[in-house]
Parts: C-alpha cells; structure tokens; sequence
C-alpha cells in the first residue's frame, strides 16, 4: 500500500482542482514535501523549508497495519496545523465504497454505493477532484456514520478497510482525479471540524491512530478490523456473562421493593449481573427524576435506608450489582448545573443543550469531584458493574485550546483518560459503554471497556438487523442486545427477541414476574442455550450476514447470520413481515444441528437459532 500523511499548514496556498472549500488535502506543504527516510514501518516528510517534519507511520501488526501521523517544529516560529492526517494513502484501484450508517436507534445499516453512482468517475481530461466527505462534529463519534469504510475492486474481488480509534470530531475522504482513488481521514480539520492546532518550536502532536486491513471479502476485512480492537475486559466479564438490566421493567423508578422482588426471581437464574438503571438519585417530585442527574445523591425516597442495602441484597441473592451514571453530564435541575466554572463553555457562556450542560473533562476539579460522586459511590457500597450513558453531543467545539475543534478533541480524550483511571481504581469493575445506546460504538472507546450497550433499540421489530450490522464494527463478545420481555408477548416473539441477543451478550429486561410459566422456562431454557454457544460468540468469525431489507421500521423478509469456530457455527435466523422460510440448506452444507431453540420459521416474525456441528 501507497501509505503517506496529509498536512496542512496556515498559509499554505490551497490545491487547485475546484476542491478549496471541501477538501485541504494537497496543500502547498505536501507538494513541496521531500523524503527523507522510509521504511517498512515509517515514511519521514519535511517541507520545503525543513520547519515541518511529519513521521507517516505504518506499522504491521499481524493481519492489519496501524496508521497515525506525528509532526515536529523543527524551526524557531509556530506553526500552525490545519489539517493532520492519522492515515493517507494513494493510487488505490476501487469503484465501490461501503459505509455504515448511524442514527438512533438504526446503528450499522450498511451503505453501498459504486463509486459512478457518487459522480466520481474521473474527468475526460484527468483534471478536477471528485470528492467525498463524510465524518461526525461533535462528542457522539457514531452519528449518521461510524468511523469506517472498506473500498472495494469489483473485478479483482479486493476490498480495503479501516477504523478510525477517534471518540471526537472525525472526518474521511475519498478523492478520485485519476484512474485510482485517495483515501484519507482523521481528526475532523479546520474547515470541517474548526480544528487548528499550534506547534512551538521543538513541539510534537501525535494524531490517533487508525487500522487498515485488505482482504477478499467484507467479511474478511471486518473480521480483521475488528479483531485487531484490544479491550479491557474485567475478571468477572471474560466468560460473557448473562445481564438483567432493570429500566425497561420500572422505568427509572428503581425502588428497593422492586430491585428486591427482580433479584428473587433471578436467583439462580444463571443472570450474574442485576444492574439499576438511571432514576436511582430522584427527589421527591418523581416526574422530574432525570432533571436532577449530576449530583448523584441517593434517593431518600427510594431508598429510606441507604444504597448500600441494595448492593448487599443483590449479592445475596449471588449476583454482581450494577449502577447507572450520565457521569460527563449535568441536568439543569442538580446543583452542579450551577458550577459553571467547571463546565465547557464556547464563547464564554455554558454549552447548553436542552436540559443538559456538560463538566469540563480536562479540568483536574472535575476529576476530584467524580472521584468522590462516582468512584467513592461504588467503592462505598459495593458496585462491581458500572453502566456509563451519555445522551447528547457537545457539538461543534469548546472554549479553552487552540481552536474549538481542538477544545473538543482534548475535552473528550480527559474522558477516555477517566474511564482508565477508574479501571485503575477498581480493576475488577465492569464498565459498560452507552451513549443513547450505540453513539460511541467506535474502538477507542470500545477499548477501555469490557462491554457496550449495542443500541437504544429496547422492543423493536429491527433489534435482530441493528446486532448483526454491528458484527462488522465491534466485537460481539462487547455488543450488549437488549431482550426486553412482555407478559402479552406470545411465546413466538419471546423467542424472536431472545434468539436476538444470541447475536451478542444477552441482556434480560421487561416483565419478567409477570410471565406465565411457560414463558419463564422458555427465558431459563434460552439462558442454557447461551451458556451453550457463547464461546462462539466470543471467538467465531461472521461469514455471513444475509439480508435485504430497507426499512428497519417495517422489516420484510428474513434475515441468517452465520458464525463460525473451528468445527462449530451458531446460525441465528429471523423471519420478518411477509417473511418465508430463509433457505437453511445454504447454511447447514456440512453440519450437522446439534442443538436449537426457538420458534418454528414458516410465519411473521419468528426467530430461531441453532449450534451446529461438522
């Protein structure tokens, strides 16, 4: 691969090629750019007055290569930085992208467009730039796309992939005047992302990195991609572990009675976590309880004789208690809504986005209070689960740096820096990774936490299509799928949103001491089934995703996913509205059932799952 850096300096003259104003790439810095080392690991650039030096390196690291830029001042002025690449590289032969689509609640849906649909074939006379770009501003790094492309050969089969390892501001670009393509991204730039950074002389900035890997298929490429993520996975949660989180059953009233009543029903259930959702710290006015986030005080009204008691209980009845926080966030109606000498401000005033406004992560007196308002809170009384949210985005940037993109970027890494402190503080803490569901579903934050809650997709028809889309992004052994229960639900959508979570970790909500007996052993026979295939889940590799729906609102149609693991596959397959029989011989050539659970499949919505063995 052709790997190099784009740069950008102020006062650089803009590239020609109709592109000023979408694109910085080609600037006078990179034309007048010389080499001066390369290896097989780094290529070494200085501009043409040898002020600037940029290290494009581009390490092998098994089956992907990792991308990032460093750049040095070497001269005696500042210099600053417009546009710094993580990764670049050039002369690729493609005519088809591949894109994964993000709103709430609609992570992952696959985009596929060839490159001529976009209006990027090249010129007649090679001249001009086809460009797209495409990124996310702001601190919820999956919305409208993740931080991925694979770019596809049709006629070779070859398809190139890669990951952005970046929770803020981001951007990608595709850029075609000849017959072979660019692509390159990192953090979101000035024009884009209103990211400048300033270089003292001797200074060094060092961009996130970025993972890149080939193959002959998406999957292939996916596969990679996403086994190359290293997360932190606690002790506890290394054997995936069934969850039961209790919002979808008291709605943020997390009372000591109810927690206590879920736990008796749960005992022995084969659940390790029992985990209290937000509503836990409420006042008296119950209708307002998520206008008081930020103080984290206990609910009196909830629990009249201390939090403490909750996590006791919960460990009696031999389950790991788990507790929410919105730990980034202040709601209008907490007392740390006020301290806005410690909240992000653009322009000098509080950014303030609804009922929210959000603590400065950089300032070392945030830390001191999360500290003793988080940390102290589970130290205190006996939390081994932490389940992080984050419900809106700072946008564009933030007062306090060189530029507000640059504010932004430096004000989310302190929270990537806070969730490893606490993993320092408490290494046996099992953090779970929300932002209304799968809006930071990118690897660096993945990283730093043993799980994710895959979406805010609780008791929708689409739950089964949004958990196989995230099988190309993130490891399944993290993506956590809600399998919300109902007591009017027949027992064929009981086994529709249990074989869901099967395509992940199983998380247990709903109704679930309001369910007939039968219903109930149905949960207990799916948790058996779980416990069954798990380590495929954990180490498979997805070699198939078959689906063709457009409407996730309305799904029709089926949906098979195939996972593998040496001698043994999972295949877990949906039918939909209008759904017939999806074409099973397709997927047992060669195996033989072993085990299954669910519904039959010859009607609308039935879900079904089988372990199958060579």
């Amino acid at each position: 691969m052709n790997f190099y850096s784009e740069y950008r300096s102020r006062g650089d003259i803009y590239n020609e090629g109709y592109g000023n104003g979408m694109t910085l790439s080609g600037s006078e810095s990179v034309r007048g750019s010389k080499t001066v080392s390369e290896t097989d690991d780094e290529t070494v650039f200085v501009t043409s007055n040898n002020n600037l030096k940029v290290r494009c390196i581009h390490e092998r690291k098994g089956d992907v290569y990792e991308c990032r830029s460093i750049a040095v001042n070497e001269g005696n002025e500042d210099i600053i930085l417009e546009l710094l690449s993580s990764f670049a590289i050039k002369e690729i032969n493609a005519d088809r992208m591949h894109r994964a689509c993000s709103f709430w609640s609609a992570e992952g849906k696959l985009l596929s467009q060839d490159l001529t649909d976009l209006d990027m074939e090249r010129s007649w006379a090679y001249h001009g730039f086809r460009i797209e770009k495409f990124g996310q501003i702001g601190s919820l790094p999956v919305r409208k796309y993740f931080p991925f492309i694979i770019l596809e050969d049709k006629e070779r089969s070859e398809f190139l992939g890669i990951q952005l390892y970046l929770a803020s501001s981001w951007q990608i670009e595709v850029i075609r005047n000849d017959d072979t393509v660019t692509v390159q991204g990192g953090i979101a730039d000035r024009d884009y992302g209103s990211w400048t950074k300033v270089l003292k002389p001797g200074e060094v900035f060092e961009t996130p990195k970025a993972v890149i890997a080939s193959g002959k298929s998406i999957y292939d490429v996916c596969d990679k991609l996403v086994r190359a993520q290293d997360p932190r996975i606690a002790e506890a949660d290394l054997d995936l572990p069934v969850i039961f989180n209790e919002y979808c059953t008291t709605w943020g009233n997390p009372s000591f009675e109810n927690l206590e009543k879920i736990a008796q029903k749960l005992d022995g259930s084969g659940v390790r976590y029992l985990v209290m959702d937000s509503g836990w710290y409420k006042d008296s006015n119950e209708e307002a309880w998520y206008l008081t986030s930020g103080d984290w005080e206990p609910s009196k009204v909830l629990f009249p004789d201390g939090i403490d008691k909750v996590a006791k209980m919960i460990k009696e009845h031999n389950m790991i208690p788990g507790i929410w926080f919105e730990l980034e966030t202040v709601a209008s109606r907490s007392k740390a809504y006020q301290m806005t000498d410690m909240l992000l401000k653009r322009d000098g005033i509080p950014v303030t986005v609804g009922t929210r406004r959000f603590w400065d992560m950089r300032d070392p007196k945030v830390w001191s209070y999360l500290d003793e308002k988080v940390i102290g809170l589970l130290k205190d009384n006996g939390f081994g689960y932490l389940k992080v949210d984050y419900n809106e985005t700072i946008g564009a940037g933030v007062d306090g740096d060189d530029s507000y993109g640059e504010g932004l970027r430096k004000t989310v890494e302190g929270t990537r820096e806070y969730f490893k402190h606490m993993s320092e503080e408490m290494p046996e803490l099992v953090i779970e990774n929300c932002a209304s569901g799968g809006h930071r579903l990118e690897p660096s934050m993945m990283e730093l936490c043993s799980q994710a809650s895959f979406s805010d997709a609780h008791e929708c028809k689409s739950i089964p299509l949004i958990a196989a889309n995230l099988h190309r992004l993130i490891k399944p052994r993290q993506s956590q799928i809600w399998a919300v229960l109902r007591q009017d639900d027949d027992m064929d959508r009981i086994c529709y949103t249990l074989s869901s979570a099967f395509l992940g970790r199983l998380c247990l909500s709903g109704d679930i001491f309001d369910l007939s007996s039968e219903k109930w052993d149905k949960v207990k026979e799916a948790i058996t089934f779980y416990d069954k295939i798990k380590h495929i889940i954990r180490d498979g590799k997805t070699t198939a995703i078959k689906a063709n729906v457009k409407d996730y609102s309305k799904p029709e149609g089926y949906q098979a996913v195939l996972r593998i693991l040496d001698d043994e596959a999972l295949l877990v397959v949906h039918t939909f509205e209008n759904g017939s029989n999806p074409p099973l011989d397709e997927f047992l050539e060669g195996y033989v059932i072993k085990e299954e659970f669910g519904s039959t499949l010859d009607n609308d919505f039935r879900g079904r799952a089988y372990l199958l063995k060579r």
